[in-house]
């Protein structure tokens, strides 16, 4: 029998680029924070057993309020993370690590909470990437030219080739919560968790559609294009 599925939330992240002093997964899109719809599609998914909720020690008090508030019936954990993107995925795989080594679970997917418009459908795809071939990550394609310049020569790179890549990644969580380790051995910090992987595991990485609504809420106008999404979107998924 097959372990089952962990998601690791992060919402470790500021409010700096937005000139706000909260951090911004707790700032209100349709009256809701954030961080809310994340926690509440992965709470509905089928797939995920056990939901992990990494933030800052400063941030706790909002994040005790919102679990308060909503009671997501899957979210069993909130730990502190560190103060990069990795230190924070690692700690929350640390916090899954006696359950990954006795194989009760078997894939982890890492969100970041600052992307809130995931559906239940991307997560299922990505989830089903992952069973099959290790790992998974959700990719767009790129729209606009990309040039590499180096050394005084600039080289024009093959669009079709690039992804923009979003969150939810899913991977074999054995492999995964070692990577982690054998990078904290090495004192590599990866900018998300598929470089970690990459360079530290042996597992591959299947490239599954993004979603262009999946957007990462950074700047002010982003909360624009998200209040609009959010006129469209029903407990993880558009409404027809």
């Amino acid at each position: 029998m097959s372990g089952g599925v962990a998601a690791i939330i992060l919402a470790g992240g500021s409010g700096s680029r937005m000139q706000k002093e909260i951090n911004k997964v707790y700032l209100p899109i349709s009256n809701r924070d954030m961080l809310e719809f994340s926690i509440e599609t992965m709470d509905r998914s089928p797939f995920i057993e056990r939901i992990v909720l990494v933030v800052r020690d400063e941030d706790r008090p909002n994040a005790e309020l919102l679990i308060g508030e909503t009671m997501p019936s899957k979210l069993t954990d909130v730990v502190t993370g560190g103060s990069t993107r990795h230190e924070s995925e690692e700690a929350g795989l640390e916090q899954l690590a006696e359950s990954i080594e006795d194989g009760s679970i078997e894939l982890v997917a890492i969100h970041d909470g600052a992307r809130p418009f995931m559906t239940l459908d991307l997560l299922e795809s990505v989830i089903a990437a992952a069973r099959n071939s290790g790992g998974a990550i959700p990719g767009l394609e790129v729209e606009e030219p990309l040039f590499r310049h180096q050394d005084d020569n600039v080289e024009l790179l093959e669009q079709t080739a690039l992804r923009r890549v979003q969150t939810p990644q899913a991977f074999r969580a054995r492999p995964l919560l070692l990577a982690y380790r054998r990078a904290r051995e090495a004192g590599f910090q990866g900018v998300d968790t598929a470089e970690t992987i990459e360079r530290f595991s042996d597992l591959s990485i299947t490239v599954v559609p993004g979603d262009p609504h999946n957007i990462k809420v950074t700047f002010v106008e982003d909360f624009f294009a998200a209040e609009g999404y959010a006129l469209e979107w029903e407990k993880g998924r558009w409404k027809k």
